[in-house]
């Protein structure tokens, strides 16, 4: 898999400056347990290419990458260490043309849309926008996103536990990237528990889950609108009859047939039907792949998990 579709089915990406190499595996461990399995470390240090490396060699499940990609020694070191993408804080044509030349996975700092054109001339499709709370944020990304909609941005500069939700509730990001969930002072005391669980609450906050609605089995048509009806008279409740089942707000869900699970399913709303696919894989809960379903652009909208609870299915639907 391409590392940077690795990194978008994660949403988050740690961008770190080490200073002591014996601290690069532990790190990584603390990242991992996190639940995040990538990394970026920015050559800024004189031990950067070393923990890569050990990185690398000795945690294959993490995928690490070198950031502060500045010209084609510091390119061609990276990728010799074992860095699996470079990442660059700006935009250099010379520099694109030559890891694209050689093959690199590389993501270019693009804060314009003349910068991410010459990006996609080289046939890239994810850039780095940085930085990107100064540059405009989100809705400079918005704005960006409408003529380039097949672009992924990485918004780094700016990004705290307090506003990447908002950011990747979107689709055209691929992740956000930053030091919000391992701060250099915790990297320096070796607070390996904090950043783990700053990790988890990321992957939470990426992830996105909230309760949606509720799915009733019914045996027909006529029967759930009539208990539709009923639900909604009760509690004052607008109803909506569908195609294929009727609503009493959008709570609950009365299907005019019966559908997956004994009694009905339960649905989560996600930020991303994507990362939740990955997440759910990496879990090993199983998915019900014929129930994936996507809109006419293609873009993922649900699916159903294959175990039950208490009779219930489990439905997982992009939130929007």
């Amino acid at each position: 898999m391409n590392p940077m579709e690795r990194i978008a089915e994660i949403g988050i990406l740690p961008v770190i400056s080490i200073k002591r190499r014996e601290q690069a595996l532990a790190l990584a461990d603390a990242l991992a347990l996190g639940g995040v399995s990538a990394m970026e470390i920015t050559l800024r240090t004189d031990c950067a290419l070393s923990c890569i490396g050990d990185i690398a060699r000795e945690r294959p499940g993490m995928v690490v990458g070198a950031g502060t990609v500045m010209h084609r020694e510091q390119a061609d070191a990276a990728m010799a260490a074992g860095a699996s993408y470079l990442v660059m804080p700006g935009y250099s044509d010379s520099l694109v043309e030559y890891c694209v030349e050689k093959g690199y996975p590389v993501v270019p700092g693009c804060a314009t849309g003349g910068e991410i054109m010459r990006a996609m001339e080289h046939g890239l499709r994810t850039v780095k926008f940085f930085p990107a709370e100064p540059s405009g944020g989100l809705a400079a990304i918005k704005l960006l996103s409408g003529p380039f909609p097949g672009v992924k941005f990485v918004p780094t500069g700016g990004m705290t536990m307090e506003n990447i939700g908002a950011y990747l509730a979107q689709d055209c990001i691929a992740a956000c990237g930053g030091s919000f969930m391992a701060k250099s002072e915790d990297v320096a005391q070796e607070n390996w528990a904090k950043i783990t669980e700053m990790c988890r609450r990321c992957v939470d906050i990426s992830l996105g889950f909230s309760l949606a609605h509720v799915g009733i089995n019914n045996a027909d048509a006529s029967a759930a609108q009539e208990n539709a009806q009923t639900l909604a008279a009760m509690f004052r409740l607008p109803m909506k009859v569908g195609n294929s089942s009727s609503f009493a707000a959008r709570d609950v869900e009365f299907m005019h047939n019966p559908y997956y699970g004994e009694k009905g399913h339960i649905g989560f709303y996600t930020n991303s039907v994507s990362r939740a696919l990955a997440y759910f894989r990496e879990q090993g809960i199983g998915v019900r792949e014929e129930s994936i379903r996507k809109d006419a652009a293609g873009k993922l909208v649900s699916f159903y998990l294959e175990r039950e609870i208490g009779g219930f299915a489990v439905h997982v639907v992009r939130r929007g």
